[in-house]
Order: structure tokens, then sequence, then C-alpha cells
């Protein structure tokens, strides 16, 4: 059950007052303690909140976070970037000009670069070209036109730990999805001690907050969390540093993996499924993968889906928005009819939602019908049983 909103202008308050100093949002790592807090569920498909709850607050933020934990998010999720002097920060730009106020700071205007990103030349201020200090100075803005711009400037970039400390002191069990971003970039322009990687510090900083164990196990129940990655070298050498579930995230049919070169039809392919299930347990595609489209309507599911399931993987889809921009002109600017496609009719394990409420709604809406189904369903058993009993006794 969602917790109520009117809780979250307290928070947003809160935000507004501490975010501004760009100190942590909590003490580190988190003291607080809410007892015996409500388990993750896990009788039904994921609820991701995609960058938190991006659709209503600005992306990757302390606010848009816990405005998805407030909504009924399982997880939030979040990428994984590293600035200059190596702390881990929440970002999905490996530039920060679509998203923070960058262009306004005169005093940066000398740090414009132009690096090679997946093969592709890219200018603009990299957030491996400023250390923390100086990121955390910037504020975040919302990424779409459309969406509400009024939280513009309010908010500033978040660390990894701060992420972490936003879920461990959730009310309830929250899990964590990060994802390893652009590892091939990150290990080119940032150096940590010892010779360690990208890798290292994001696998030891999940360990320094207590997040271990296997999926379903004891341990990771109680602090779930799935490590995602589009780079299959990363997925594989973690494999040796964490038992943590991990997700191989697959982009558009004409993008290649960042990392080795392989296309869509061959990460796809049962051998390569065969392969990366001994590493990750399940996938995450964009969905126009799964059902293409034309013209912005769906064509014939794929059987990505029914392959995936053959070979025990999850399916966990992205990104869904309730926008009439996104939607499919099949589900006739409905969201909820988008969901019931994908969870009701794909069958996938878990969604990754910009509009966290609206898949919680529509989760709790329809479970509650089956719930009903099902009582109203076992009360005609009950009585058949009685009138039969009567019968026989006839």
């Amino acid at each position: 059950m969602a917790f109520p909103h009117c809780v979250f202008p307290i928070g947003l308050l809160l935000l507004l007052v501490v975010g501004s100093s760009g100190r942590p949002l909590y003490p580190l790592p988190s003291k607080s303690s809410h007892g015996n807090r409500q388990p993750l569920q896990t009788s039904r498909p994921y609820n991701i909140a995609h960058r938190g709850s991006n659709g209503e607050i600005p992306e990757e933020t302390a606010a848009a976070y816990m405005r998805a934990i407030a909504e009924g998010a399982d997880f939030i999720e979040t990428d994984i970037l590293s600035s200059k002097d190596g702390v881990l920060i929440c970002f999905h730009d490996v530039t920060l000009d679509d998203t923070t106020d960058i262009a306004q700071h005169k005093h940066f205007a000398n740090r414009k670069r132009t690096y090679e990103v997946q093969g592709v030349n890219t200018t603009g201020f990299f957030t491996v070209d400023f250390t923390i200090e100086e990121l955390k100075s910037l504020r975040v803005k919302q990424r779409y036109p459309f969406r509400d711009q009024q939280y513009n400037g309010k908010f500033s970039i978040i660390t990894f730990e701060e992420f972490i400390d936003i879920a461990l002191d959730a009310p309830r069990v929250v899990g964590i999805y990060p994802e390893i971003k652009n590892p091939v970039l990150i290990n080119q322009h940032v150096k940590w001690p010892n010779g360690k990687k990208f890798e290292d510090k994001f696998v030891k900083t999940l360990q320094k907050y207590g997040y271990k164990g296997s999926y379903l196990s004891k341990d990771w129940l109680k602090q779930p969390a799935f490590i995602q990655s589009f780079a299959p070298t990363s997925l594989v050498y973690i494999s040796n540093l964490t038992d943590l579930p991990k997700i191989f995230l697959i982009d558009d049919v004409t993008i290649p993996t960042q990392d080795t070169n392989q296309s869509y039809w061959e990460i796809t392919s049962d051998p390569y499924l065969d392969y990366i299930k001994n590493y990750v347990v399940g996938i995450g595609p964009w969905k126009d993968t799964v059902v293409p489209a034309v013209n912005n309507y769906l064509q014939e599911p794929t059987d990505l889906v029914a392959r995936a399931h053959a070979h025990n993987l999850q399916v966990h889809p992205y990104t869904y928005r309730n926008e009439n921009q996104f939607l499919h002109l099949n589900f006739h600017e409905d969201p909820y009819a988008e969901y019931n496609f994908w969870l009701n009719h794909i069958g996938v394990d878990g969604l990754f939602t910009d509009f966290t409420g609206s898949l919680h709604n529509f989760q709790e809406w329809t479970s509650s019908q089956e719930r009903d189904k099902k009582s109203a369903s076992k009360l005609l058993h009950d009585i058949a049983s009685m009138i039969a009993t009567y019968n026989n006794r006839l």
C-alpha cells in the first residue's frame, strides 16, 4: 500500500533546506530504525522507479526517490557515474548539459570537452571533469519541457551513498537497482588507488552498506538489490565480487554493446542467453525490441520474453511513461491499458516506470479485483460443498 501523499511536502521542505547546502540528506551510514519493516512484495511484477518518480520531479534527485517510495515503488533505480575525484554519483548522462544548470556557471565554461562515448564523439561538460564539491554546486532540472518545471534548480546531484541511505531510511523495505553506467568511459578517465576499477568501487560501496546475497535469499530480502548494466564484461567481472543478482540491459536493435561491440541479434540469441544466465538473473530490454512498433502502432510480439523465461531469466523492460508522446496508439492514450498489456499479456516480471504511482495504483486495483474473484470463487465452492454434504445426508 502506498504511503499517504501528505507526508511528501514535509520531506520536500527538508530537501529544500538541506539540499541547497549540498550536504548529505541523512547521516551516513543510515542510523534510522523502523523496527520490523513491511517486507518487499515478491508476489507480483516489480514496480521499478526509473530514476525515481521522475515524471513528477527532476530525475535522480533525493526528492524524486522519496516521492517514488511514498508512491509504492518496490525498487528505486539509479545510474551510477563518477566525479573527477572518484566519488560515485547518481546521474544518467555522462554530460551535465541537459539536466543541470551548468550553463549558468560561467566559471566552468572552459571545462567543455569532446570524448568518444560508445564510438561517437560527444561534446559537453562531463561529470568526470568535475570534483564532487563542484558537482554539488550545480542544481538539477527536469529533462522534458512538457513535465512540471516548478522544481528546477531546487535539488543537487546526490552521491551513491546518499541514494542508498534514502532506501535504508524508508519506512518499509525498498530495494535499490543501480546501474554500472558507461564503465568504459569512467575507467578511462577516473583512476582509483591500487589499480582498482569503477566496478570495484561500485561493489565495495554496496558491501559497505550490507548489500549481499543471491536472489530471494534471507540476506537479499533484508536489503534487496539488483545490479544492472549494458556492459556484459562488467557483469561478468563483478560476478567474482558479489552474489547479488544482476540484470543485463539490452538496447535498441541498432545499438551494439558498449564494451564488446556485439549486435542485438547476437546477445538475444539462445546460445548467448544460455551463456549470460551463468552471470545474471534476468534481462532488461528496451520495450520496443520486445514488441516492435510501426508508425507508433505495436506489431506482433517477438518471442524474446518466452525464450528468456525458458532460460530461467526474468524480463524487466524499460521505460514506461504516462504521456501521450510515449504511449503507442494501440493504448488510446491510456497508460493503464499499457500496463495491462505488458503485465497480463506479455507476462514480464518487472517494469521500469517514470510514474511509480500510476503503476502502483494499477497493480493495487487489479490485485484487489483478483482477490475478490478468488474470495467469491471460494465462497461458491464452500456453498457447493455444504449443499453436497446436506444432500448426502438425505
